[in-house]
């Protein structure tokens, strides 16, 4: 199977334009590590430096936070002096209870769902790389493009804690409170974001190019 790298070939990052590496370096172990785009004039790299290892300090460290994220108080709501701090996923059994299943399942997916799966997949993606995988390396790389797309939209519990400050100005009849569960929880979400564009799906395909063990 023939690969832009194997022909040469580097994309950049930024205009998304096709560069060839010079003729002065004809195989890959002697092309630089990186080169400048000849079109926007950006540093670009055939793969992106250290992905590994930053996307596997990136997923640890959010899977880490994710406890207290869905253990510590994410906000707490008090009106006519009665009220109680609440975590995520208190906060869906509430919203089940005032029957709003909507508003519940929708909070669920986005805040319980979305989080724990994108670090999932990121770390399945690292481990299937760790051991040079060659599953369905396809699949593979449109579970990330997913994962990636859908990771921005796992802040709304962030956003809801927002509007509800800004918007409950009754002076001591009701105040929110944000917790730390929120802070922790946002920490999350970055960070998973980060950890997804640090990752190089490259690195996927990279495999292919190996001769198989015994072969």
């Amino acid at each position: 199977m023939t690969t832009a790298r194997k022909a040469g070939l580097i994309s950049c990052h930024v205009c998304h334009s096709l560069n060839r590496y010079p003729s002065t370096f004809p195989t890959a172990s002697k092309r630089p590590q990186q080169m400048t785009c000849y079109v926007c004039g950006s540093v670009i790299h055939s793969r992106i430096p250290n992905s590994l290892s930053k996307t596997w300090a990136l997923t640890l460290a959010a899977l880490i936070l994710y406890i207290p994220a869905n253990t510590l108080p994410i906000m707490t709501v008090v009106m006519w002096g009665d009220g109680h701090p609440d975590n995520i996923w208190s906060g869906v059994m509430t919203l089940l209870h005032a029957d709003m299943w909507p508003l519940a399942l929708l909070v669920f997916i986005a805040s319980i769902f979305i989080p724990i799966a994108k670090l999932l997949t990121l770390l399945g993606l690292l481990i299937s790389i760790h051991f040079k995988s060659r599953w369905r390396p396809r699949e593979r790389t449109q579970l990330y493009r997913l994962t990636e797309f859908i990771g921005r939209w796992s802040m709304i519990d962030i956003f809801v804690i927002g509007i509800l400050v800004a918007l409950v100005q009754f002076g001591n009849a009701a105040s929110v409170t944000p917790g730390m569960g929120a802070l922790s929880f946002a920490a999350v979400v970055v960070l998973t974001m980060i950890a997804a564009h640090s990752f190089d799906p490259r690195l996927i395909w990279d495999v292919l190019e190996e001769p198989i063990h015994g072969q």
